[in-house]
């Protein structure tokens, strides 16, 4: 199954265009003009079923693109879609320059006409046309959001079922044409109203909902990048504060005001990460490895249970060191008695000949496991945190 290109939906700004001009020529004062303009009585008929014609088509190929597949098969189809409207385009020009309708009926010619040759002809081609139009393309966003149901692709799949609705819109609007237009066949104007009143608003609803399911797969994921950033940037705001006495010496990183969210959020992670590094050397194993057992056993899977272990050991190591190094005399912390790690076979004294281990490294990396690491560093208290490993000890 080809994979959604999100990067291809897009290119196509003339399809948007297409769909304001469209309803630029069906407004009735527009219409007016251009009859007035032209000389022509309701030749803007004739261009408004061109550039809806033209509308349905832009979609149909956009949409072929958009799912790709052999380039081979996408250009045939391609050429075979633009082929078919030219020829319903040609015959619209034909039926109209051979139909008399000297009467101007800027809102209903598509009754006050369907029993007039040619231009009866071409109405009823033109809601054929449409009708087939759409219902093809539903088809085919319908069958490709049930494809996409077990693939991470949300926002195409939401954007897809939108399309679905627009262009139901859009067939609904070519049936309520085709019931007022053979109400007039069958000699009665009671439909009428189907066509001047009711299908019309269907048509605008439909070509709005349009541009919205093209862009729901763009906008969908940038807007999602943005609030996943805002959410990260946030999350780690409180490990980002708890550090700020370990930045060290190098100048601070600054970046422009107009900065995106994405580049805020990776600033606050790449400070966390700098200043996690000072803090290496007062990290204890020991104390990480009895949290990580007690995390596990109270029923925490071995990725949250890391996460917690080293949250446990980055504030044990906050409240029992102060910035310019080694622990606390007698453990004393502001907000609690804290009984630091005493120095032993696993954590050496310095008067021991021993070499002393290394600084510890952390195993939280990137924007959002970081923001994880600051949720869970929040929620433990610096009076708990050897509770807990003393706990997880005895057990």
């Amino acid at each position: 199954m080809a994979q959604p290109k999100i990067a291809d939906v897009p290119g196509d700004l003339r399809h948007h265009r297409r769909v304001g001009r469209g309803f630029v020529f069906a407004a009735p004062p527009s219409v007016e003009r251009v009859n007035r303009l032209t000389g022509v009585p309701n030749v803007s008929a004739l261009i408004v079923y061109c550039f809806l014609s033209c509308l349905s088509c832009a979609s149909m190929v956009l949409l072929l693109h958009w799912r790709g597949g052999p380039e081979a098969a996408v250009r045939r189809q391609t050429r075979m879609w633009i082929a078919a409207t030219a020829g319903v385009i040609s015959t619209f020009c034909v039926l109209f320059a051979l139909s008399d309708i000297p009467a101007e009926r800027p809102r209903d010619l598509d009754t006050f006409y369907a029993t007039t040759p040619f231009i009866g002809e071409m109405i009823l081609l033109y809601l054929t046309a449409h009708a087939a139009t759409a219902t093809v393309v539903m088809t085919k966003c319908w069958r490709w959001s049930a494809e996409l149901r077990a693939v991470k692709a949300g926002w195409t799949r939401w954007g897809l079922l939108t399309l679905v609705t627009a262009f139901g819109l859009g067939l609904s609007f070519a049936l309520l044409k085709f019931a007022a237009v053979g109400a007039r066949w069958a000699g009665t104007d009671a439909l009428d109203v189907l066509s001047t009143e009711i299908a019309p608003p269907l048509a605008g609803m439909g070509a709005l909902i349009t541009t919205v399911g093209f862009l729901i797969p763009v906008v969908g994921p940038r807007l999602e990048s943005m609030w996943d950033a805002w959410r990260a940037y946030r999350l780690m705001e409180p490990l980002w504060r708890a550090l700020e006495p370990w930045v060290g010496d190098g100048a601070p990183m600054r970046i422009a005001r107009t900065s995106s969210l994405e580049m805020r959020a990776t600033l606050r992670a790449t400070e966390i990460a700098d200043r996690l590094l000072n803090l290496a050397p007062h990290l204890d194993a020991t104390h990480r490895a009895a949290a990580e057992r007690y995390a596990t056993a109270r029923g925490l899977e071995l990725e949250a249970a890391l996460i917690v272990a080293e949250a446990a050991t980055i504030r044990a190591a906050l409240a029992c060191t102060p910035v310019s190094g080694g622990p606390v005399a007698g453990g004393a912390v502001a907000g609690g008695p804290v009984a630091c790690t005493p120095p032993g076979p696993e954590r050496p004294s310095a008067d021991d000949s021993a070499e002393v281990p290394g600084p510890l490294p952390i195993r939280i990396s990137g924007t959002n496991g970081l923001a994880e690491l600051s949720r869970h560093f929040s929620r433990i208290h610096p009076t708990d945190l050897l509770v807990d490993a003393a706990h997880s000890e005895s057990n």
